[in-house]
């Protein structure tokens, strides 16, 4: 007895529309026309004899049997995807790009990359720490991971995590120059910038020091050499759990002033026209949960911000 199947091309469609959230998205990702799209699901409600989706303002929704068999098929298409992987030789999945912030890259991904390619099996993965946003149009990167990056046309960008960022300091360093009990005296002290002070001048604001006096010291461009300076007993960086959790663990960095400040998110982008759209779901699945992982082992160690005196 043949199954009743209905037209494999518009449930693909139908699929695409109900996972991207409108015929635009779904024509961009199977690289037609949404009015092609529009046919698609005009046939597949034909075939069905119901109604799959409504239009609502200028959008669609889908009405409740769209949604069930919505949630129905999608099991199947990630079905037909997983036994493709399996069918293809290991490594034939492809490459993985991976623009990424470098302290985020070198202090916590790169210590991760068995688990990344756990989660992407057969997919070879390429990192590139820089803080240059790649040109995904070119195809330079298939994913990028910023800290508050711009918005830009053409780009999905999900947030991943907003940690609390906190000063550090290596032992000696701390117990040459301190005690810190204040912002103020941090402000007076050896301080390691990055790319420029505005962070530091932010933190300590928000901190309670007001005014800001002007602030001295190196600028090192990149987090991972702010940090590695700090490791060194040249002065106090800016870090947060995911760049300096190891080294607070193994006592290598102190604390030097409890807050909670906290300046933004990181961001997973990824172009909107993205065939591979399983590995970079699966890219962003792996990172929050291993991010707020990490995150989770701070504990509730994260004090109210320090009122200002």
């Amino acid at each position: 007895m043949s199954r009743r199947l209905p037209p494999l091309v518009a449930l693909r469609a139908f699929e695409a529309v109900a996972r991207l959230g409108g015929t635009r998205r779904a024509g961009e990702d199977l690289n037609v026309s949404h009015t092609v799209i529009s046919r698609h699901l005009q046939n597949l409600e034909a075939w069905a004899g119901v109604r799959l989706i409504e239009r609502e303002g200028r959008g669609i929704v889908l009405t409740n049997e769209g949604r069930r068999y919505f949630e129905r098929i999608s099991g199947a298409f990630d079905l037909i995807a997983d036994a493709t992987e399996e069918l293809s030789p290991r490594g034939s999945a492809g490459e993985m790009r991976i623009f990424c912030a470098p302290g985020l890259a070198v202090r916590w991904l790169a210590r991760r990359l068995a688990a990344l390619e756990a989660a992407l099996p057969g997919v070879d993965i390429i990192l590139q720490p820089t803080d240059r946003s790649p040109d995904f149009a070119k195809g330079e990167a298939d994913a990028e991971i910023a800290f508050n990056p711009k918005p830009g046309p053409g780009i999905v960008a999900t947030p991943l995590v907003e940690p609390r960022f906190f000063p550090v300091a290596s032992p000696t360093f701390v117990a040459r120059r301190g005690p810190f009990v204040h912002p103020r005296d941090i402000a007076g002290a050896p301080l390691i910038h990055e790319e420029s002070r505005e962070q530091w001048s932010q933190w300590l604001m928000r901190a309670g020091l007001d005014p800001v006096p002007p602030l001295h010291g190196p600028r090192l461009w990149h987090a991972d050499a702010a940090i590695e300076a700090a490791l060194q007993g040249q002065g106090i960086a800016l870090g947060n759990i995911l760049l300096v959790g190891d080294h607070l663990a193994a006592g290598r960095l102190v604390e030097v002033l409890t807050t909670d400040i906290r300046f933004g998110s990181y961001v997973l982008r990824t172009p909107a026209t993205q065939r591979d759209g399983r590995n970079v779901a699966r890219l962003g699945r792996w990172l929050v949960l291993a991010l707020r992982e990490t995150l989770a082992e701070e504990g509730a160690g994260v004090s109210p911000p320090l009122a200002a005196s």
